[in-house]
């Protein structure tokens, strides 16, 4: 049996509330209001209406958020799931996409036992599964490494995250939590062959990891056993299948409990793929540095690493999801909109022509010196000759450079807005911020669901 695996097992069911510091519990609510914002917004979404049509019909009492559908607790984590990943708007930083796993698998469990949940043992449920998610995919060799070698580890190591999370709320002990996290284990699978034409198979792997962990748990808590050496050096091993070449099994429980992997996570400002991030920062302070206007930019060329050129240096943006993934576009974006905000990526600005012309003068060189990992060079010229260079080595949303409380809440509105009205928005809001006080989370699907009126009293 895994040591490492038992003990990362035991850590999830002897984690307390009171061993949280602080500082995690709040960047905890910062997180969960961001993905509920980002959820709320997706539900709108074209990928995630499709998703819902597949389950008409079928008999649930959990709400899907943001809607008035009801489903089953395992087709409302994978509901909630693609929706808090449609719009690129989730958090990023853990497994990768941790919130969009773990929350919704969270609040399905939930639904599933008789007795409440209070805001305090949610939050440590969400701890756990951004904890374990991250754990996964460094004992894989870091993000650049399993997600370069073409899986997608939102899926792949999300699900772990989704399971530990879900076995906690179900109350599972830690034979039973070790079984869960076997199982997820051979539920693992998500690859990155959506980018090569900008399909929407991705928006379906943060749902399908986070069903996939709540099952995981769920027959686990019935007996059914999962495999004890997953993280052993045994053929079948989910680190010497997916990762043999990279694997870091230390990673699995190094510094338990001391280094928090939520604290490393970012809450993005832009609905792109995170790997955009940097360059969108440098290029808006580029303009500012030289004082430049639109029409006297001569073009932007961008040093780049391999990984995230073959990531984000795709130009098909005719639908939304290659539009999100594609750096080009992006730094067009801020050029002509000004912003990388949801709106720039809508049907007709990623029809306009002016969007092209800029792409084509947004140049992409891969430079074997940059770390796998790096943030991209961007350089703005001028018509006149002038130019700048500039690298963001912590773009806004990072730890190292937070959104405000006040952006993070302007976030949440405008996007829980586009499906509820404000006063709910607001109401919603105002309940996460406090979640650590809640008697039942549950009490949240009263704001979640389209037939909320006001007003609500607990």
């Amino acid at each position: 049996m895994s040591e490492r695996l038992q003990r990362l097992a035991r850590w999830c069911v002897d984690l307390r509330f009171e061993d949280l510091p602080h500082a995690l519990v709040a960047q905890a609510k910062r997180h969960i209001l961001d993905t509920f914002g980002a959820a709320l917004a997706g539900a709108d979404s074209g990928v995630a209406e499709q998703a819902r049509t597949v389950f008409a019909g079928e008999a649930g009492n959990v709400p899907v958020w943001g809607t008035g559908a009801k489903v089953c607790a395992s087709q409302a984590a994978m509901l909630n799931g693609v929706a808090a990943h449609a719009l690129e708007l989730d958090d990023t930083g853990g497994c990768d996409h941790s919130g969009a796993v773990v929350l919704p698998a969270v609040m399905a469990a939930m639904t599933l036992i008789s007795q409440p949940i209070t805001g305090r043992e949610f939050v440590n449920a969400v701890v756990i599964g951004y904890e374990v998610g991250r754990r996964v995919l460094e004992s894989c060799g870091g993000y650049s490494a399993h997600n370069g070698a073409g899986w997608h580890s939102t899926a792949t190591c999300g699900v772990f995250g989704a399971a530990a999370a879900c076995a906690r709320v179900l109350g599972l002990d830690a034979r039973q939590t070790l079984s869960a996290l076997g199982i997820a284990g051979s539920f693992s699978g998500g690859l990155w062959a959506f980018i090569h034409d900008g399909s929407q198979s991705k928006k379906l792997h943060s749902g399908r990891a986070a069903e996939g962990g709540l099952s995981a748990a769920r027959f686990a808590q019935q007996g059914i056993s999962g495999p004890t050496q997953l993280f052993d050096d045994v053929w079948g091993g989910f680190l010497k299948t997916l990762a043999p070449a990279t694997s870091t099994p230390e990673a699995l429980d190094a510094d338990l409990g001391m280094a928090w992997k939520l604290a490393r996570c970012s809450i993005k400002p832009y609905a792109s793929c995170r790997g955009t991030h940097s360059a969108i920062d440098a290029l808006g302070l580029l303009l500012d540095q030289l004082n430049v206007r639109l029409d006297k930019v001569e073009d932007v060329h961008v040093s780049l690493s391999g990984f995230l050129h073959r990531m984000c240096g795709g130009r098909d943006v005719t639908t939304l999801a290659g539009a999100q993934m594609s750096l080009p576009y992006a730094l067009a974006a801020q050029l002509v909109q000004g912003h990388c905000r949801l709106q720039a990526y809508g049907d007709l600005q990623r029809s306009d022509p002016r969007m092209g012309q800029w792409m084509s003068r947004i140049h992409l060189e891969v430079d074997p010196r940059l770390s796998e990992d790096g943030e991209p060079v961007v350089t703005l010229r001028t018509v006149e000759g002038r130019q700048a260079s500039l690298c963001v080595d912590v773009p806004s949303g990072a730890p190292g450079n937070p959104l405000t409380d006040v952006a993070l809440e302007e976030k949440f509105l405008d996007l829980a807005t586009r499906v509820m009205p404000p006063e709910q928005a607001a109401g919603l809001m105002e309940q996460l911020q406090c979640i650590e006080e809640m008697e039942s989370v549950r009490t949240l699907e009263r704001w979640l669901g389209s037939s909320w009126r006001e007003p609500i009293s607990e």
